[in-house]
């Protein structure tokens, strides 16, 4: 369904994309996980030919990114991270311009614009503004406008993002009913572990433009093949070098004042924790199962939440006739 070798993509000395090579199935509910800055947005913004890759190729649906950008348009839809609702009008207004733009038949138009309202839970607030409705709401608008054409990929640039809990289980219940129900292909990008592990068949560890891990949510937690325990103290360097010839560690990460330490059996491996790190110096001791955010530790060194992917963080990115 898709293809991606090698591409590319720079901003200046930023390589916002950097040599990703990557294949994702029809059917398949697919995430790029990584910080802000990582180049997820870059990585969506080249599949739906929105900028252009500098080196490498891409297709979607046999469709090739540059050569074949129109052709590939009409068969995607799209929700930028942005909102792009026009607040001035209301929610079938903002359908309904969807619907022209992607040549809906007229005579089909009132029927699937219906069709669509209902399943996103908004067809009693078709009339009001854009602007009276809640973010949860205009989420769910944005993701019916995108489905109006009836794709067969749906991109999704950090689809809860700013969304309070019960939106954002709103939005995964219907993403998966939506993958499950009518086979659509999902990528999506997100920071959130919750998120790809709730979502993703499997998710690409994306960091500083690479693409470090590829995998389902399961495999990559397997390769870390332990428990993972986190000790708070003021003084991780002076602690850290305690366990440099500890047996029963596998691996040791320092971060902000936290030590991660990977272990076979952390319940029988806390107490020991304790004893060699020096108990005044331990503030609080955790213990849990691998997650994603482990993961990520475990390949870049740093927390994925808070840490920034490329030097600057976050550039403003020229569309073909837009900015971002």
């Amino acid at each position: 369904m898709i293809k991606i070798k090698e591409i590319s993509k720079a901003f200046g000395d930023i390589n916002a994309v950097d040599g990703i090579s990557l294949e994702i199935a029809r059917g398949e509910i697919f995430g790029f996980l990584g910080p802000n800055g990582a180049g997820k947005t870059t990585l969506l913004s080249i599949l739906s030919t929105h900028i252009l890759q500098d080196g490498g190729s891409a297709s979607v649906m046999g469709f090739d990114t540059q050569k074949d950008a129109k052709k590939l348009r009409k068969s995607i839809g799209i929700v930028f991270q942005e909102p792009s609702l026009d607040e001035k009008l209301t929610g079938r207004e903002n359908m309904e311009i969807s619907a022209v733009l992607y040549k809906v038949p007229k005579n089909k138009r009132k029927e699937k614009i219906d069709e669509l309202l209902d399943v996103v839970d908004l067809k009693d607030r078709a009339g009001s503004l854009v602007r009276t409705y809640s973010a949860g709401m205009r989420r769910r608008l944005e993701i019916a406008r995108a489905l109006i054409h009836g794709p067969k990929i749906l991109f999704l640039d950090e689809p809860t993002l700013g969304l309070d809990p019960k939106a954002r289980e709103w939005v995964w219940e219907h993403l998966l009913g939506l993958n499950k129900n009518e086979g659509t292909t999902i990528v999506l990008s997100t920071n959130y572990m919750e998120e790809a592990e709730r979502l993703c068949g499997r998710v690409g560890i994306v960091d500083r433009g690479k693409m470090i891990a590829v995998g389902t949510p399961g495999e990559l937690k397997s390769e870390l093949a332990g428990d993972v325990i986190t000790v708070k103290t003021k003084r991780p360097e002076e602690v850290a070098q305690k366990f440099k010839n500890a047996d029963f560690v596998k691996e040791t990460k320092k971060v902000s004042g936290k030590i991660f330490f990977i272990v076979e059996n952390g319940e029988s491996a806390i107490p020991r924790v304790v004893e060699l790190a020096g108990g005044d110096m331990v503030e609080s001791i955790e213990l849990h199962r691998p997650t994603l955010s482990d993961v990520f530790l475990h390949y870049t060194g740093r927390e994925i939440n808070g840490s920034e992917g490329t030097k600057g963080g976050r550039r403003k990115m020229k569309r073909r006739g837009r900015g971002i």
